[in-house]
């Protein structure tokens, strides 16, 4: 037992030991997502229709 914590698990930083020594968990992989080709269900009004909107 290398933890210092008496538990009947291994700890969370247990490494098992590979021929190759000890290696970190794997991690998920990061992937870009393709943009999207629809457009967006709503938008913000420009600055001319929020002027004709609120009458300025």
């Amino acid at each position: 037992m290398l933890c210092a914590l008496e538990l009947d698990a291994p700890c969370v930083t247990f490494r098992p030991d590979h021929p190759e020594g000890l290696r970190p968990p794997s991690q998920m992989r990061f992937v870009f997502r393709q943009e999207r080709s629809t457009k967006a269900a709503w938008a913000f009004p420009t600055a001319a229709e929020q002027a004709a909107l609120h009458g300025a």
